[in-house]
């Protein structure tokens, strides 16, 4: 599965459109902050059956003190506020980074301007299913239609099916308290483990 992928990468690479966006420099700060999860391309089981359920995600990146990216989602599910931390460890390029421990095998930025959007590959092997995914990260709640045209190349050239590609609706439920990503669902009011994501 891994092979095939790296073969589609390379295969993708090698478009003159995608190799304009291609990183191989990137400086991982600039990949830190918050950001929307607008638009997401994924061979999980049960995705493209579940596409039209799925709200936009909030996502802040930032560097441990070790250098490391961690990486904190939240998310809006069933009435439930529902959030991760992740931890990556920097592989030798900058824009790398993997925790095989959490079954991230790889995550990677293919492109961004580095001002409103950024493209990022994972490969995730969770329990005995290995699949990969392409977000579009945007930092405000409305896609810039260069950042959706490199998300819909990006996904095709990786063998994405349209099926298995969506844009996130927004979250209704997510309209009171702060700002940005993070805003709270009204489930998440009441939990103290929300803190600040949402």
């Amino acid at each position: 599965m891994r092979g095939v992928l790296l073969t589609a990468l390379l295969a993708v690479v090698s478009l003159p459109r995608a190799q304009a966006v291609w990183l191989g420099r990137l400086d991982p700060k600039q990949l830190l902050g918050s950001w929307y999860v607008l638009a997401v391309a994924s061979g999980e089981k049960g995705f493209a059956a579940e596409k039209a359920t799925k709200n936009i995600e909030g996502v802040v990146v930032t560097l441990t003190p070790e250098n490391s990216l961690k990486v904190r989602s939240s998310r809006h599910r069933l009435e439930m506020c529902d959030l991760s931390v992740v931890e990556l460890l920097r592989q030798n390029s900058g824009w790398v980074s993997e925790n095989p421990s959490l079954g991230v095998m790889e995550y990677r930025v293919l492109g961004t301007n580095f001002r409103d959007y950024a493209l990022v590959f994972t490969q995730l092997e969770l329990g005995d299913e290995a699949f990969s995914t392409v977000e579009l990260y945007s930092r405000t709640e409305q896609a810039s239609q260069e950042g959706l045209s490199l998300f819909a190349e990006w996904s095709q050239g990786l063998g994405f099916l349209s099926q298995q590609q969506a844009r996130l609706q927004t979250d209704r439920e997510c309209h009171r308290g702060g700002s940005g990503p993070f805003r709270r669902p009204r489930a998440c009011w009441a939990s103290k483990d929300c803190g600040a994501m949402c």
